[in-house]
């Protein structure tokens, strides 16, 4: 039964791993439809629509991350299938984690590798973007300072009719995410960050290290807080790219990965080094 949860670009039911996208604030699933073409036939590229927008805009969007992670870890514990990974932008990593840890706790669901990118670790807390009480006029100017939205959209009374309730719930549902201790995941982990992003640091960015009992991999691309539709963005797409062919492809001697890492600055780590430059 076609879930309206998911959409799939295309659907590939032959695919070897299933590749799950969850956009962020104020975001819809399309952002990702450009991907399908980016990854091989392996690969079955879906999408996270939540409601409020899309094909659900008449649903009511969530505001609080517990209703909203245990409703998709239902839904994406059917498509466990086969490996999974999830891969979540800005509010999408926040919510990619919490459904991570969830389907852990479930037989025969545990995904295979989570991939964030543009938010700062849970246990650090939300973004701290109360933008959700701001008037409208002041809600798009923070917008307009963050990018990301193509110049003119949100000048349309009707878009800003469609897009503000959603973004408004988005940003309340970010704004009281409160994180619940847990152990870390038992699943490699990689996060991306913007290297100009006004909203999260390389250290908030590294900070992910402590999600993961295995490999944690942190890159910062150049670009803002939307980087990854930026030139740059090509960068972390082909980076995902070889790991999802690691997956698909177990026998391919190098997976196709880039050979341009470049070592991460910050404070050298001592005993066993788990993590490594994608």
């Amino acid at each position: 039964m076609k879930s309206p949860w998911l959409l799939r670009f295309p659907p590939r039911p032959d695919a070897r791993v299933r590749l799950v996208c969850l956009p962020g604030a104020g975001s819809t699933a399309s952002m990702y439809h450009p991907w399908s073409t980016r990854f091989p036939e392996e690969v079955e590229i879906c999408a996270v629509q939540l409601p409020g927008r899309g094909g659900r805009l008449r649903e009511t969007a969530y505001r609080r991350m517990e209703p909203l992670a245990d409703a998709l870890t239902e839904v994406l514990r059917a498509e466990c299938d086969r490996p999974v990974v999830l891969f979540g932008h800005s509010l999408g990593a926040l919510i990619a984690y919490e459904v991570a840890a969830r389907l852990r706790e479930l037989p025969g669901a545990t995904v295979a590798a989570l991939i964030v990118a543009a938010h700062k670790a849970p246990h650090l807390g939300s973004a701290e973007v109360s933008s959700h009480d701001l008037p409208d006029e002041e809600l798009l100017a923070f917008l307009d300072r963050l990018g990301g939205t193509p110049e003119g959209v949100l000048a349309r009374p009707d878009i800003r009719r469609l897009a503000l309730p959603a973004l408004r719930a988005d940003f309340e549902l970010d704004f009281t995410y409160a994180y619940r201790e847990r152990p870390p995941l038992d699943i490699p982990l990689c996060a991306f960050g913007g290297a100009a992003d006004a909203l999260v640091s390389e250290s908030e960015l590294d900070a992910w290290d402590r999600h993961t009992a295995r490999t944690f991999r942190m890159r910062r691309l150049p670009g803002g807080h939307f980087f990854l539709t930026g030139p740059h963005g090509a960068d972390m797409l082909a980076r995902m790219r070889a790991q999802m062919l690691a997956l698909a492809r177990p026998d391919l001697p190098d997976h196709g990965r880039p050979h341009t890492a470049t070592p991460r600055t910050g404070t050298p780590r001592t005993g066993e080094d788990r993590v490594a430059h994608v």
